[in-house]
């Protein structure tokens, strides 16, 4: 780990300090045994009163992080039905480009550019986990296994020409080098072409209190304001913005090499931001004292349901294992998870040392009582487990905000 001494947008060395969650396993790091040893690392906040940007104080090495990927976005029945929508969404402001091509850094499985793909477009993927990049090879998108930045780039770029579309999807946030990774997709942009960049955004993080979504590989926290003055310092301009179901709330900013006329969403986003207190430090001490609070609330609600039946959880998802150990959960209140990936099944999630299983051999339990740790896809998990399942129990749903119960519905026809 690498504690930074400056701001990792505008280089200024008086961040400030303001969120500790401890020290943590990284979240995507599972066991294959309940007593394999395993190292923590500090996970903490700051906030840059230059750019306003709140980021981690450490940094891990991205190929401990990325090298051999276990999210796979084709898992997700969210994820793909978005990825229609995004292409529509993407297309109505880059237009239908006749040449070039769409390339998207860090495309996983190839889920997002499977749309563009199957509409004529040419395309090309680039994701630095090599079992990920097999698969989407093995799907048919044309995927090269490496790390995004400049070099990567000026690769691309002198074997296939620049790109009429770039796409960058929950990726940004986590990048290391966060100049070297926006100054790859400035290179490879042709001049009159379109970037898209999908973030979580840091202002649905701070008002749905999102504490889960803080782990390793997320080292940047963007607001509006934030990532405009990363993009500015790169000669890209931001002229409109979108939203995505994704991570539980996204925003995807759309910009350009050359100033384009800005849409009037895109200034209401600015104005919000300013009249809500997003970028101040007041409101992020209050996100950090009310997560603490949050915390207290969940494990005091999962003991009460532990009382009255057995409890299970569903989505071994990266942002579970900060909602977990932040939370002190273990397997003696919750000795199981179910999650679909087949990458993750047999294995311990970090930290907690709780077994993942299959969807089928989890509910074969009978639980009383589904924890959903995947919350941002609470009604996509909800919607398999009592159409599937037929579960008649009770959810446990940690976030957005407050934790609360969902009673599952009587059986559909």
């Amino acid at each position: 780990m690498k504690h930074i001494t400056a701001c990792r947008v505008c280089q200024s060395s008086d961040i400030k300090s303001f969120f500790d969650l401890g020290m943590q396993p990284f979240a995507n790091s599972l066991l294959s045994g309940p007593d394999e040893k395993e190292n923590s690392y500090p996970l903490s906040l700051s906030w840059c009163p230059s750019c306003n940007l709140v980021q981690l104080n450490d940094t891990a090495d991205p190929k401990e992080l990325f090298s051999h990927y276990v999210w796979v976005t084709g898992t997700s029945s969210t994820a793909q039905e978005y990825s229609g929508r995004f292409y529509k969404e993407v297309v109505a402001r880059a237009g239908q480009p006749k040449t070039g091509y769409v390339l998207e850094a860090a495309s996983n499985d190839g889920t997002f550019l499977a749309p563009f793909l199957s509409n004529g477009l040419r395309v090309l993927g680039v994701d630095p986990a090599a079992n990920i990049a097999e698969m989407a090879r093995e799907r048919g998108i044309p995927t090269m296994c490496a790390f995004w930045g400049r070099e990567t780039a000026e690769k691309v770029r002198a074997e296939h020409g620049p790109a009429h579309i770039v796409v960058a999807r929950n990726v940004l946030p986590h990048v290391a080098n966060t100049h070297d990774f926006v100054d790859g997709l400035r290179a490879v942009l042709h001049e009159e072409g379109t970037l898209a960049i999908e973030i979580h955004y840091a202002k649905t993080i701070l008002e749905g209190l999102h504490y889960d979504s803080i782990y390793h590989e997320h080292l940047c926290y963007f607001t509006l304001k934030s990532v405009e003055r990363l993009l500015n310092h790169f000669g890209l301009y931001v002229f409109d913005i979108g939203t995505s179901p994704i991570s539980g709330g996204s925003i995807v900013v759309y910009a350009s090499a050359r100033r384009k006329q800005e849409s009037p969403q895109l200034d209401r986003y600015r104005k919000q931001e300013a009249a809500d207190g997003t970028n101040d430090l007041v409101s992020w001490e209050k996100f950090a004292s009310q997560s603490f609070a949050h915390r207290d609330r969940l494990r005091e609600m999962l003991m009460a349901c532990a009382a009255k039946g057995s409890v299970v959880g569903y989505g071994a998802s990266a942002r579970s294992s900060t909602l977990l150990n932040f939370c002190g959960i273990d397997r003696r209140l919750v000795p199981l998870i179910a999650d679909q990936n087949t990458l993750k099944q047999g294995k311990y999630t970090p930290g907690t040392h709780i077994l993942i299983d299959s969807s089928e051999n989890v509910m074969r339990r009978k639980p009383a009582h589904v924890f959903i740790l995947a919350w941002n896809l609470a009604d996509e998990i909800i919607g398999i487990l009592q159409d599937r399942f037929g579960f008649g129990g009770s959810f446990i749903i940690p976030l957005p905000a407050s934790p609360h119960l969902r009673q599952a519905q009587a059986m559909r026809n």
